[in-house]
């Protein structure tokens, strides 16, 4: 019995290391394309609008992306790191006695 405990604490253990595995990806993939995006955006803002530095780096319009998608892996990250302390097991055992006793 204890070595299929083992067994199946080395596969929750590898299902959680790919979990934080995709969210590294992902929020690698957010940091370098909203990089692009958002330097073509300042530079086409100064070349061709004629708007300062300054100007081209204040202006909101260039982050609108960059905030939608930086709510998507926010939500990602949460989902990894935030799940298993939002519903543990002792919260689950909890609620179980919880309704048990009613």
């Amino acid at each position: 019995m204890e070595i299929f405990n083992k067994e199946e604490q080395y596969i929750r253990a590898q299902k959680r290391v790919e979990e934080i595995k995709k969210f590294y990806k992902h929020l690698v993939v957010y940091i370098l394309i909203n990089l692009v995006f958002i330097g073509r955006r300042i530079y086409k803002d100064i070349v061709y609008r004629g708007e300062s530095i300054f100007d081209a780096f204040l202006d909101l319009h260039n982050y609108r992306f960059f905030f939608w998608w930086g709510v998507i892996v926010f939500l990602h990250g949460f989902s990894v790191f935030a799940k298993g302390k939002l519903f543990s097991k002792k919260w689950e055992e909890r609620k179980i006695k919880e309704y048990m006793n009613e």
